[in-house]
């Protein structure tokens, strides 16, 4: 079904209205906040897959040193998996200044969603 004029002028109103009101939420819509980490999270997730057969193959041919680096490439495999998980992605760097307060930041906040 095909939007009208009058229908496409207000979506592209309100697109313009979100993208400047809350920048953060239209880039996260938009989906270009994943996929800087998405490579570091899939070579986590093999690491630890690796590291987990590796640390099999150990056990089965009974050797104890086989084992510990399969240990160590599965750990380094968590280890990367949490720092792509927890990494900050296209946000903007902070600025250098003193430091306020938690309720005067909610405030700040508060006044910037609401009256700017």
């Amino acid at each position: 079904m095909a939007l009208s004029d009058r229908e496409r002028r207000l979506l592209a109103e309100m697109e313009e209205a979100l993208a400047t009101d809350d920048p953060r939420l239209q880039s996260r819509l938009a989906g270009s906040t994943m996929t800087q980490s998405r490579p570091r999270i899939l070579l986590g997730v093999s690491l630890t897959l690796g590291g987990i057969a590796v640390i099999f193959a150990g056990l089965i041919s009974k050797t104890t040193p086989i084992g510990v680096v399969g240990f160590l490439v599965a750990l380094a495999g968590v280890l990367a998996l949490i720092r792509s998980i927890g990494a900050p992605s296209m946000r903007t760097p902070r600025t250098k200044g003193a430091r306020k307060s938690l309720g005067a930041r909610l405030e700040e906040r508060w006044d910037r969603r609401n009256f700017e």
